[in-house]
Formats: C-alpha cells, structure tokens, sequence
C-alpha cells in the first residue's frame, strides 16, 4: 500500500516539473485577468475605428457591413435553396421552413467537390461549376418553381452595398481563382446560372458564414444576436445600432456586422502579446503581416503553433531526449486535430504517446505529459483571446442599449468548438469572468453555415413581404400634391358655404361670427377678469393692461378642478360650480366688492348673436352637463351668480379660444389676423370682411369669424381621404359623424388612429409577432403625446422600445421602427391637412382685398403644434407650397384663452363706448 502511495506521489510530482518546465518556457502566452480586460479594451477601440467613416479605411478591424437587418421571429416560412461555398467541397441545399406554430425546418443537401485546377483556374470556371452543380441538384430534387429564392453562403471577405450584392475583397484558404477580387461575386453567380440555363433562380442574399451561424441559432432562440466561429478560421458577427454605422445611410433599427476580426492586431494593437512563436508562423505563411488574431486563434494555425514550440524545446534538449525527427521538422504535421485527441480528459496521456510515436519519436511520460502541457496553453491562450474579444462586443451591445444587465445568446460553429473537449467550457468561463454584468447562453449551430443562408434569405422574404404590406398600410396616409390642392379648395368652398346665408345651415364649415370687430391698437388699459373653460380644469384670472411707453400684460390666477361628476351632471351643478370657484378666488384677491368687466373664454361651439351672446350648439372634450345646449351660456353665468347673492360682475364678451389666440398675438404683432389652434382640438379663426358675413347685419369693416373648420367633411367632401381607420375612431367617438376633420387633424384623436393601426397590423402578423395585448386592445391607450416623443429625432428606438413597454407593448427593434414610422405617417397627414386648410384661409384673405401678395401672420397654440418635432414644419412647408402668393408667418400665442379673454374685453369696451 505504501508503494501505491509512493508511486503516486512521484508521479504527481513528475506531473508538476514538466507543468513548470513548460509554464516558464510559454510564460509569454499565460494571460491574467488584467491582460484580458486590456486587450478587450484595445478590441472595443478597433471596432470605434472600424465603425467609423473616418478611419475605417486604415482601421485593422474592418466591420462591414452585412445589411442583414433583422434575425428571424419564427414568423418566417416557405422553401428555399442555399449555396455554402467556403472550401475545397461546396454544399447545395433546399431548406424547407414550416411556420403554422410549428417551426420546422427540413434540409436535403448535395456536397460537390471542386477540382484543383478550378480552384487555381479563371472565376468565371469557378462560377461555372457552382452554377452546373447548382443545376444537377435542381434536377435530382425535380426543383422547377420560378423565382426559387437562394442564399449564398460566401465564407471570404466581402464589401457589402447591398444584401444581394458583395465586392471580394481577397482569397483565402488555398482559393487562389483568378479575376474574381474587386467583384461583385453575386453578380458573377448569376452570369454564371444565365450561361448554364434551364434554372429559374433569384439569389436574394449573400451571408457570410459567421452571419449564417447567428441567423440559424436565432430562429431557434430570439436572443441571439451574435455569431462566433472558431474553426479552421476565426470570426464573429453581431447585431450593432444603424447609429452608430457611419458606412450605411439610416439611423433607423440595427444591421449585422461582420467584424472579420481575425485582422485585430494588423496594425499593431497586439504587439506586445504576439510571441516569437506567434511571429514565425506569420513569417512562414501566404499573407505575411495579415490575420495575426486569427493566427493565434484558429485550428488552421494552433497545430503548427505546438509544433514548432515542440521543435524549439526539443532543440533545447528540453524533450525527447534532444532528438529531433524529420517529421517533426516537417510544415503541417501537427495539425488542430492532434491537440484535440491530445486535451481528451481520459485518453490524453495515451494518445498523445501514439501521436508522437507517428511523428518518429519516442517520447517518454515526462515528454508525454510535457506535450500535453504546451497543447493547453496554446488552446487555453486561444479561448481566453476569443472570449477578450466577444467580451468586448458584448460589453457594446450592453452600453448601446443603455442596459444594467444583458440577456443574449451566442451562437458557435466550428471545428475547434465543435471537437475540441475543454474549449467551449474554458471559452464560457473566461467571457463570463470578463462581463460578469452579461448573462450569456452560448448554443451550437446546427449547419450554421448552410441553413443560416437560407434564413437569412427567409427573413430577407418575410421582410420584402411584410414591408411591402406596411407600406400599402401608410400608402394610405400619404397625401399627394394635388390631393391636397383638392383639400384646400373643398375648405374654400365649405368657408364660402358657412358665410352665406342660404347655404350656412347645411355647410359643414359653420363660420360662427365672434362679434370682435378688430385687432388690438396697443390703446388698452384696465383691469379685468377672465374665465377659461375648456377642458377638465377650470381658471380664473385677473389681467391687469397698461398702456404707452411701459405697456405691459400681467396676470395672476388660480386653477380649479371640475369633478367629472359635475362635467357629466345638470347644467345649474356645473355654473353654480364655476361661481363657487370666482368666489373663490375674489376672496383670495380681496377683489370682492369691484365690479370688473369679465370676458369669459368658452372652448365649445357657440352660435354668437352678439359679442356677450353665446348659444352652446353642442358638447366636446367628454362635456354632458344637460339643459345647456341650445341655451345662452352667458345668461346661465348671470344666473348662477345671482343665486349665489355674492358679488355682481360685468360679462362683457364670450370668447373663443382661438379667437383670443388670435388677439393675444396681435397684441404684439399688428400682421396678426389669424388664429389656429392645433392641440387636443383643431379649429382656426380669422378676420372676415363684413360684407361677405351674410349672417350678421351691416357691411362696414371687419368681424374675426370663427370657422369651427373641426366640423370640415361632414357632408361627405372628404371621404375619398378618409381611411377606414378614421372611421373606425369616428364609429368609437362620443359624437360619431361629427367633427371629422378634427378627429384627422387633432391631438384628442391622432394617438387613437395610430392604435387602430398598430391593431390591425398586430392582426396580420406584421407587428409585436402577431400578439395582441389588453393595453392594445384599450381605446384611448395610446395618447398623443406618446407620437411626439416617438418621433422626437432626439430618442433612439430604445427609448421608443421604453415607451411602448410603459404601455405594456413588447417590442423589438423592427416593431419599434414600425411603430415610429406609423406615428410619422398619421401626423405628417396631420400637419398637411391643416396646412390645406390655412391655405384657403390665407388665399381668401387675399383675394378679399384684392392683392397680388399677402402678408399676415398666424398666432398659434395648442400641444401639438407646441410640443411635436415635426408638425410645425410640415404645417408651414405645406401653407407655402398650396399658397405661394402669401408669406405666411406663424407665432406662438402666450395663453391666448386668459390674456386674449382680457384683450378681447378690453376692444369690446373701447369698441362700445366709440359706437
């Protein structure tokens, strides 16, 4: 027993010499920690510089683009034929994709060989082949559909414009065919199947390997989204942010990109980790200076990497005795399948003594154990470089998506990977140390190279498919030029229509008269009270106005709620509530005993008989108070206050919003004759000649009219525009037939068409994978407010992924673009149509006075024209471009529903007292 013992104490102490002896000759290949983060560091700036416009030209590390845009959803189907063209034996395939919830995917494949002579001879001789093969395998399989969609597998280098095209950039791996490189290869193909004939194909797709390897585990794990191949080469590929790739036009999703990282290090940025061992393997090989990552990484040079190192410590008499044999000299004895068979945890010892023995030396178990040694560190050298490299590519992933953690899958193929036994555990263990803040699922492809040319080409399908749909979809929104003339001139006649008196009752266009004859001068003085109702909250103010060389507007209020009990209730709750809150606040102002005169702005649609007459003709914004409409709500005022017995005011003018919009930014700019609201309503006001208001006596001078142009189409002079989406929100309205232009054009309705879209496209399959949510089915849900920071250029698709999760939507990248341009395509109609409209009211003006040019200005307000990034260009870009006899300037009102209230008092008290 305590021979046993001995015996294995001497063999275990043996074990740890020849480990040491090893150790300090290979010490330059043992990397700690620290030098792993360090060379991650140097990846993650190779990949800036390749990234970038600016220095990809000299950058090492080339990140080309793929224009591989998405990876599969599962969605994809349909039957496709692929060729996996990388080494001396090519593949031919039909991949058969099933989706009917059942993701299923069928191959038949034919591996052809290609002779010597073509791989040295012409390309078109290359191209030939690939096409005559192509063609037996058609044959065999009885292939004849036309327009059979392929991808091309293509394992070299290639400078990628477009998915379906690709420039060879240089051969590699014995290819040596001439007139091939600074080609399109895909182009070379398709000559080559045109010569060949009697075979319909379109190649839709070019993918290189490592892109096939991360496309075939994708469709099996959404998550993926990169690909690694160590193998007889070495490459990684990686979904990045179409941000950040200067090579590309667009900003919009995100674009594989094939970093070919086997060129890290090219430049320099490796020096002081390349050994002497690592620079005798460039010297000796075909592309001197070239590839020095992939020298140290892949089974095409880990062989003769221990074979020289072998070579080296023999020469030193530190193996087998000193000798060296012939074969041992010999370029490509040892090759990446010996360290395999030598790293086996159980046979290793004794294979490696039969490999040796083959290579005519007679090692002994010291040399045994020692070789075993030197294959781990060059293997283990090998992962710990790979997994540097991937550490930093996912770290980028991470920090693009502005996330504290990262969920992704890796997707690995490759001989190495495959075979060899301890790499994939020591690969994973090295990158889960590196980025300990990624939780990584690495999973081997499954003919990664093959099948993935074939997903690619799929999801390249489904995306011409779904895209073409998307785009029948906002083909709807989409307003040509000469629709839009249409609009303005059906809004002229619709103005003319309301201003006349035997076609006002039935025009759609009611041109209210507001009863404020003019524009502020600038000569208002006084203090007054202002009321404005319009919406959920209710304010009262005080607007105190000086005149000459300190004129000034200022202003103090206060904000009441109305409970939707009282918005819903009787008529006398709700103005019984509205005295409550001006009592209220003249206690608060110790203005109790002053008898101010009071302009009260009321948002809602008031026939007017006079400027302190306002008869409610119906409802909005959710309002159902009763016994209201059809009555002067200046009178239901006057009569709440006096049941309350309190104070006693001067109700001096009812206003419109937009009116005091208008006269808020005369006030300032004496060009201002026109209001617009574009918020949660839409409706604009404008200064009209009395002699074509058929409805109000007199002919003398001006009057502001008040289109309520919100009413616009319901007689049916828009349904050839209106989509079914509209209808759809006008059918759920509280006022269904009713203000159809407004439910168009305005902030209450525009979040809702975008939702009624996103539905319909979700039913279709063509958005957040086919799945309809409770949120997504909620009418309202989807706010207005939700389109302008969507649209915001400022917001990357991430935080437009954060929005649409806040609304309990789960989104990807592409379901994000979608959304954002569906939101861009109902807004963008938005803005046109409203400028439409402004264009017949401009030209209008115009021609009233009869000028070839037209000078005005418009005061603006409301959260969308306020608030959206894009409305108030295109709203003026289309004013412009349907009215070029007009110069059309747009300001912003300052609270035209207070200040303009007070301002319209002021010009009707100044404007009494005149008359």
């Amino acid at each position: 027993m305590f021979a046993v013992h001995l015996l294995s104490f001497y063999f275990s102490k043996l074990q740890e010499d020849q480990i040491k002896k090893v150790d300090r000759f290979l010490y330059a290949m043992r990397l700690s920690e620290e030098q792993l983060k360090d060379i991650s560091k140097r990846f993650r700036a190779e990949m800036e510089k390749g990234l970038s416009r600016e220095s990809n030209a000299t950058a090492a590390v080339k990140m080309l683009p793929t224009h591989v845009r998405s990876t599969p959803d599962g969605s994809e189907k349909g039957e496709f034929l692929a060729l996996d063209l990388g080494g001396s034996r090519f593949k031919v395939l039909q991949v058969k994709v099933s989706e009917n919830g059942k993701r299923k995917v069928q191959m038949e494949s034919e591996t052809y060989a290609i002779p010597e002579e073509i791989l040295s001879g012409r390309g078109t001789e290359l191209f030939d082949h690939v096409a005559e093969s192509l063609k037996d395998f058609m044959q065999k399989n009885s292939i004849n559909q036309k327009k059979k969609p392929l991808g091309f597998t293509f394992s070299f280098p290639c400078v990628q414009s477009k998915l379906n095209e690709g420039v060879l950039l240089s051969w590699s791996k014995h290819f040596k065919s001439r007139g091939v490189q600074g080609r399109n290869v895909v182009q070379s193909l398709r000559q080559a199947i045109s010569r060949v004939r009697d075979i319909d194909v379109d190649v839709l797709a070019l993918v290189n390997d490592t892109v096939g390897t991360m496309m075939t585990c994708g469709y099996d794990d959404q998550r993926c989204e990169v690909g690694v191949i160590v193998g007889t080469g070495t490459n990684a590929c990686y979904m990045e942010e179409m941000r950040h790739i200067d090579l590309v036009e667009g900003d919009e999703g995100r674009m594989c990109i094939n970093t070919e990282w086997g060129a890290f290090g090219d430049d320099g940025a490796l020096d002081d980790y390349i050994t002497d061992f690592d620079r005798e393997i460039d010297a000796a090989s075909s592309n001197a200076g070239k590839q020095l990552f992939e020298k140290m990484v892949s089974g095409m040079y880990m062989g003769e990497l221990v074979r020289l190192i072998l070579l080296k410590m023999a020469k030193r008499g530190l193996l087998f005795g000193g000798v060296v044999s012939d074969a041992l000299r010999t370029k490509g004895k040892f090759q990446m399948k010996h360290i395999c068979q030598i790293e086996q945890y159980k046979d290793g010892l004794k294979n490696t003594k039969e490999i040796l023995t083959d290579l005519g030396l007679q090692p002994s178990t010291d040399d045994c154990i020692a070789v075993q040694q030197v294959c781990t560190i060059v293997s283990f050298r090998s992962a710990n470089l790979c997994a540097a490299a991937l550490a930093a590519i996912l770290t980028r992933i991470r920090e693009n998506r502005k996330l504290k953690s990262l969920r992704t899958t890796v997707g690995v193929d490759g001989t190495v990977y495959r075979t060899h036994p301890q790499y994939p555990k020591r690969l994973h263990k090295v990158v889960r140390l590196l980025v300990p803040d990624c939780h990584v699922r690495f999973m081997l492809s499954e003919s990664g190279s093959s099948k993935g040319a074939a997903m690619v080409t799929a999801v390249a399908q489904r995306l011409m498919s779904q895209r073409q749909e998307i785009d029948d979809t906002l083909a709807l929104f989409r307003l040509e030029k000469e629709q839009l003339r249409q609009v303005r001139d059906r809004m002229r006649v619709e103005l003319e229509r309301g201003l006349k008196k035997d076609s006002h009752d039935t025009a759609s266009v009611k041109m209210l008269p507001s009863f404020v004859y003019r524009t502020p001068d600038g000569s208002e003085t006084g203090k007054y009270l202002a009321l404005d109702l319009g919406g959920t909250n209710f304010r009262v103010l005080v607007v105190k106005i000086r005149t000459g060389m300190s004129q000034s507007v200022r202003m103090y209020n206060k904000i009441y709620a109305i409970p939707q009990e009282i918005m819903q209730g009787t008529g006398e709750e709700l103005f019984d509530h509205i005295v409550q809150c001006i009592s209220d606040f003249l206690d608060y102002m110790g203005m109790k005993n002053s008898r101010l005169p009071l302009g009260f702005t009321f948002s809602f649609p008031c026939r007017q008989t006079g400027i302190d007459k306002g008869t409610l003709v119906s409802w909005t914004k959710g309002f159902k108070a009763t016994d209201c409409e059809g009555n002067d709500v200046v009178d239901m005022l006057r009569e709440a206050i006096k049941r309350r017995n309190e104070f006693d005011l001067d109700i001096v003018a009812v206003v419109n919003d937009t009116v005091g919009t208008m006269m808020t930014c005369a006030y300032e700019d004496p060009k201002c004759e026109i209001g617009l609201i574009a918020g949660t309503g839409s409706n604009v006001c404008y200064m009209e000649e009395m002699k074509n208001i058929e409805t109000v006596e007199g002919d003398e001078g001006q009057m502001c009219v008040n289109t309520e142009w919100g009413g616009f189409g319901e007689n049916g002079c828009i349904e050839d525009i209106r989509t079914k989406y509209d209808r759809e929100v006008d059918e759920g309205s509280l006022n269904y037939g009713k203000q159809r232009f407004e439910k168009m054009t305005s902030g209450m309705y525009l979040g809702e068409i975008v939702r009624q879209i996103l539905t319909n496209l979700t039913n279709r399959g063509l958005l957040f994978r086919g799945r309809i949510t409770e949120p997504l089915k909620t009418r309202g849900i989807f706010e207005t407010k939700f389109l302008s920071q969507i649209e915001s250029d400022r917001l990357a698709l991430l935080q437009v992924r954060s929005i649409l999760q806040q609304l309990g939507l789960d989104s990807t990248c592409d379901d994000s673009i979608i959304v954002k341009e569906v939101c861009g395509a109902v807004s963008r109609r938005a803005a046109q149509l409203c400028g439409a409209g402004m264009a017949a009211v401009v030209d209008k003006i115009r021609e009233n006075r009869r000028l070839d040019h037209l000078e005005v200005t418009v005061g603006v307000d409301g959260t969308l024209y306020k608030l959206h990034p894009h409305f108030s260009r295109i709203l003026k870009d289309t004013v412009k471009e349907l009215a070029p006899k007009c110069d059309v300037e747009f300001v912003l009102s300052e609270d035209g529903s207070g200040k303009g209230a007070a301002l319209i008092t002021a010009v009707a008290k100044s404007f009494c007292a005149e008359t």
